[in-house]
């Protein structure tokens, strides 16, 4: 993974996402900052899917079409606010510092997955982590290798490649060569009718700043140019069908 710069920066105190390139989006919709940093509640629909009204719609519809050709979609994950992705940082922070790592190392391996809390899609309650629940599975299931051709989830990704769309449902993190920021996850999936207005929406916002005010393990070492940096690898180097 390439290495970020973390070295204090002048003169750009008020870079924010604003700063980058803008899409084109219609949306009348307006969501708050707190929404979209997931730290204001929202109202979420489904036992053990908690995704907004129409993306649980969309998802049960597809689950639906899964069964009847022998695919379980089993939510591992679905929306997390702000103070679960902060307990999910710190976790992993905390632990690897333990281990022996120094903050940054910490924070690069952090980010390999994970988000900074405040950034997360998840927040959204239009992006879901799913496997093939009928597929036994030892360990952790979010592994890139056991989608892969000949492994436990190979069906479940033929299946969803061919038919997500159709329920606009888009992988977010591709295996796409040369994209950067996260890994390839091909367990996550988006709604594209909310969140690429919520993307578009949130990229406008001064998140440089506000992550700067915050106060968790490892946030102290945020620079301008590191917080920069995974603007632009972390959060936008995406799927550009979700852009």
């Amino acid at each position: 993974m390439q290495r970020r710069s973390f070295i204090k920066k002048s003169g750009i105190a008020g870079i924010g996402l604003a700063s980058l390139p803008q899409v084109a989006f219609s949306n009348t919709v307006d969501y708050s900052i707190l929404e979209l940093m997931g730290k204001e509640d929202i109202k979420l629909y489904g036992e053990g899917i908690n995704l907004r009204k129409e993306a649980h719609d969309a998802f049960v519809a597809m689950k639906k079409a899964a069964y009847n050709d022998g695919i379980d979609l089993k939510v591992v994950s679905s929306y997390r606010n702000f103070e679960r992705q902060r307990l999910i940082w710190e976790r992993k922070y905390i632990r690897y510092t333990d281990e022996g790592m120094k903050p940054i190392q910490a924070i690069d391996k952090i980010i390999e997955y994970s988000t900074i809390p405040g950034t997360s899609r998840h927040h959204w309650g239009t992006d879901i982590d799913i496997v093939d629940g009928y597929r036994k599975v030892e360990g952790d299931v979010l592994v890139p290798s056991k989608f892969a051709e000949g492994q436990p989830y190979a069906d479940f990704k033929k299946w969803m490649d061919a038919n997500s769309k159709t329920y606009d449902f888009y992988l977010v993190y591709t295996d796409t060569p040369g994209r950067r920021g996260f890994k390839y996850e091909p367990w996550h999936y988006s709604y594209a009718p909310l969140s690429i207005p919520m993307l578009t929406q949130f990229r406008r916002k001064n998140i440089l700043r506000l992550l700067q005010q915050e106060d968790f393990e490892g946030s102290a070492h945020f620079t301008e140019g590191f917080l920069t940096n995974y603007i632009e690898d972390n959060i936008l180097d995406i799927n550009t069908e979700l852009l």
